[in-house]
């Protein structure tokens, strides 16, 4: 059965899906975090044993944040450079380099590699146990019996441990709307302290952390009511990059880069002035905060399902809400490892944002998307820049960046262009679900470059050459790539909401953004399957089956056809090469086959058993090693679920689940468009 709306129990549905950790196990990491500041800790509550939870050269246990950046001196020659691409209207700039595979940039020289890794994400601090004896490190053959419980409700992380025989008990939390975390230490006096340590900024693909060059960073420490301030210096800069205030006494220095607080401490992290907060209004404001944020928004119960997969579903719902709200949430859009690890040296991807936080709005917590938004009015000058250097008109966004908004030089990135209509997606969203910031230069100077970019030819209207689908297996041939699906219908779409977004602003319609929508070409049709692009290889089948997309993440259209989208789905999900996919390729199918009325295929696909469809026992969708965590997963799956619950305008109830083995209970949902 399917159940109506209302009546969900909130807190048990949250307080079932407590995660409950015993012993080192190094794919549940534990985080706490505000958004814009996230600490995630080993067994011990803290990040005591960095080595048994790695990636790549690096590691899990990061302090992280949203405006803790740093850039090494520039090379000479460290400016972007251009090389031209034929188009019909002759040649158009692209800021282009050498192919490259993964994180191995070693190809490029160094001014190119200076500025993919500038600049990048600092780890603020490591912040672990020591024996206050002799100041040396557990090891982990100390450490006995624990338990560990990362409790939902309340956002707050209790271990519980025995450390040679010495039990402890540790409660991290991080406060809500302070950059501050908190250590509660309830052990044998004088026995056990906490470290604090700094590191340098890394430029590696995946560590935030460099703990070879002491000598290239300074930690100066003064003492400040309750504790001290820390201040950060790099590169020889007199100004600071970043100040810490420790809260805890006493408080110590150990080292060049360390301190030692003799029990529990306080530590609030800031670019100008850090917060005064002590250990217990940073629990207490955690223990307030999270109820809150349970109790708003939507909520979804599949309790009294019959469907055995049930509980899994509802299990990677709810990590996945307090998961993306405490690294998605921000003043900037996530980086795709959110606040827990690096990937790309921190920098993020505009065409993911979506994927980390449409979900928000559809959720009804359209403020935690709407703190990101402001990042596309911060930097529309310089995307206005873009255009203009291309011979455009309007905002053309960047792929991969950092917080200065500036686009990576890349045979990828440059070329995309699906990230274009998200601004004007993410803004109707927020529209829909009552945010009412005006974003309406966002929705118009997208919509100027979309209309400004599409290729006048004999047939239509296109998009590319050059460019780089969302199914990035043909970057390679950006050169001659026109049409994919995907790209097309969101052209059709977004422009037909930048129309409305204009009417209701009393505006008359744009003529050149009319002529392009009516004038676009259709998706290449072969075999009754959309093509994944309309040049030779047609469909290569592996990566992003981003054909599909033309319908699901994409409202309807009149572009595609449906049983076309139909046919294509099931085609894809005959004998695509998943481990070629990525976590958010499942949801998206999911929305695709839940626009297509077959809820059963859609619960199917979003419970799909392969590696990139993994929910770890944290919650979080793991890929491969170097990309232990995937936050577009999470984003995705909670908007698949909205869509599947909520459905869309004149769409049918509950579209996405089957009538048999499915309660449905579900409260709070915005519907899609």
């Amino acid at each position: 059965m399917r159940s109506p709306e209302g009546g969900v129990d909130r807190r048990a549905v949250v307080t079932r899906h407590a995660v409950e950790v015993t012993g080192i196990d190094a794919g549940s990491a534990l985080s706490v975090g505000n958004g814009e500041l996230c600490m995630t800790v080993d067994v011990t509550g803290l990040q005591t044993f960095p080595s048994l939870y790695p990636v790549g050269d690096g590691t899990l246990l990061a302090t992280q944040s949203q405006w803790g950046w740093h850039s090494t001196p520039a090379p000479p020659g460290a400016e972007l450079t251009t090389r031209p691409y034929r188009t019909s209207r002759g040649d158009v700039p692209y800021v282009d380099s050498p192919s490259m595979t993964g994180a191995d940039d070693s190809a490029m020289d160094e001014a190119t590699r200076w500025l993919r890794a500038n600049p990048h994400r600092l780890d603020l601090a490591r912040i672990g146990l020591v024996w206050l004896a002799d100041l040396r490190t557990p090891t982990p053959d100390e450490l006995g019996a624990s338990r560990q419980v990362l409790d939902l409700w309340t956002g707050v992380v209790t271990s519980e441990l025995t450390l040679r025989g010495q039990r402890l008990r540790v409660t991290t939390a991080c406060h809500p709307s302070v950059d501050a975390v908190a250590v509660r230490l309830d052990a044998p006096p004088g026995v056990f302290g906490i470290r604090l340590a700094f590191p340098c900024g890394s430029t590696v693909w995946h560590d935030a952390a460099d703990w070879s060059r002491p000598d290239e960073h300074e930690t100066d420490v003064e003492p400040a009511p309750g504790g001290v301030l820390v201040r950060r210096r790099f590169d020889g800069n007199a100004e600071p990059v970043y100040r810490l205030r420790v809260r805890g006494d006493p408080v110590r220095r150990t080292g060049p880069h360390e301190l030692v607080v003799a029990g529990s401490v306080a530590v609030s992290f800031a670019t100008g002035e850090p917060s005064e907060v002590d250990v217990g209004t940073v629990v207490t404001a955690s223990r307030e905060h999270w109820p809150r944020f349970w109790a708003g928004g939507a909520a979804l119960d599949l309790a009294g399902s019959t469907d055995p997969r049930a509980g899994e579903l509802e299990r990677r719902a709810v990590l996945s809400q307090y998961l993306t709200a405490i690294q998605c949430a921000g003043s900037l859009p996530p980086q795709e490892t959110g606040l827990t690890t690096n990937s790309w040296r921190g920098r993020f991807h505009l065409e993911m944002h979506w994927w980390h936080a449409a979900h928000f709005a559809l959720w009804g917590r359209p403020e935690l998307l709407a703190r990101s938004m402001s990042f596309y009015h911060r930097i529309l000058p310089k995307a206005r820049a873009t255009a203009a250097t291309q011979g455009y008109a309007g905002a053309r966004w960047p792929k991969q960046v950092g917080p200065d908004g500036r686009e990576s030089p890349s045979h990828i990135g440059p070329f995309l262009l699906w990230q274009q209509p998200h601004p004007i997606h993410l803004a109707e969203l927020l529209r829909r679900a009552g945010d009412r910031e005006d974003h309406l230069e966002l929705v118009e100077e997208t919509a100027h470059f979309m209309a400004a970019v599409a290729e006048p030819t004999s047939d239509g209207y296109a998009l590319g050459p050059p460019l780089v689908p969302a199914q990035e297996s043909y970057a390679d041939l950006r050169d001659r790539v026109r049409n994919p699906p995907f790209e097309l219908a969101y052209w059709a779409w977004a422009l037909d909401v930048a129309r409305e977004w204009r009417a209701r602003a009393g505006k008359p319609p744009d003529p050149g953004w009319d002529e392009v929508r009516r004038g676009l070409v259709r998706p290449l049709i072969r075999d009754g399957t959309y093509a994944a692009v309309a040049v030779a290889p047609f469909t290569v089948r592996t990566d992003h089956p981003s054909m599909v997309y033309a319908l699901g993440p994409v409202p309807v259209t009149d572009l595609v056809d449906p049983e076309v989208a139909r046919a294509t789905l099931h085609d894809v999900l005959a004998d695509w090469d998943w481990p070629g996919t990525w976590g958010w390729d499942y949801p998206a199918m999911a929305m695709t086959a839940t626009r297509l009325g077959e809820p059963a295929t859609a619960v199917d696909i979003l419970l799909r058993d392969t590696d990139k469809n993994t929910y770890l026992h944290n919650g979080h969708n793991f890929q491969t090693a170097t990309l232990p965590l995937y936050l577009p997963g999470n984003g995705g799956l909670l908007a698949a679920l909205a869509l599947m619950v909520a459905g869309w305008d004149g769409g049918p109830p509950l579209p996405g689940f089957p009538r048999e083995g499915w309660s449905v209970r579900h409260e709070g949902f915005v519907r899609s468009p």
